[in-house]
């Protein structure tokens, strides 16, 4: 069981469940923390759902610092894991997070069958999720509620602090998400366009 085909079992299975809705967005390899981590899958819709895949030749070393980063933004998360981690992936997430198991069939296919549904994040960090946003995003954003003036020219960390202060968890998790649906080309720009936060040496859950 290779990752390719456990993504593409899953990208499978989101499409065919999303096939009717024209406002959900998949993107994968969606980046996090100025694009410096990055989730498998992101489904944009109604609210902002990731999947991380773990094949049969990944291990679960990284898991537990994934799962601490990817719990800050994500409204729901699901594991897409290969039965041989299952046991172990249940005793790292949370009891919040939802798994898949992908199984393969007869004749080789890859299948994926809902173990435990996600459920609603209970502990969403605002800044972080201000943080997915570009400069340009988050200014725009503080134009439509009157909280430009006086920090168009400021830092991506003081816009983000701006819109924490001034937005309420739902509203600033509905901008962020037609924020990101709205985007053109964001998986080729590079760091540059972004906030470009540092990332700890010892908090880098990169594969």
């Amino acid at each position: 069981m290779r990752d390719r085909d456990v993504r593409k079992a899953a990208l499978l299975w989101l499409e065919q469940a999303h096939v009717h809705e024209i406002d959900t967005l998949i993107v994968q390899e969606m980046g996090v923390w100025s694009g410096s981590v990055r989730i498998d899958i992101a489904v944009i819709n109604g609210e902002l759902q990731g999947f991380e895949l773990k094949s049969a030749r990944d291990n679960l070393d990284r898991l537990p610092t994934q799962v601490e980063i990817y719990s800050q933004v994500f409204d729901r998360i699901t594991l897409v894991v290969a039965e041989c981690h299952l046991q172990k992936a249940k005793s790292l997430l949370p009891a919040w997070w939802g798994i898949s198991v992908a199984y393969e069939k007869t004749g080789g296919d890859l299948r994926l069958k809902t173990k435990r549904i996600a459920q609603i994040n209970p502990g969403i960090a605002p800044i972080q999720l201000a943080r997915l946003l570009w400069k340009d995003e988050m200014i725009s954003i503080l134009d439509k509620h009157g909280f430009a003036r006086g920090y168009r020219s400021k830092s991506s960390e003081l816009l983000a602090e701006r819109l924490i202060s001034n937005l309420k968890l739902d509203s600033l998790r509905n901008e962020v998400r037609e924020a990101l649906k709205r985007r053109q080309g964001w998986l080729r720009n590079n760091l540059s366009r972004q906030n470009n936060m540092p990332i700890d040496a010892d908090f880098d859950p990169m594969r």
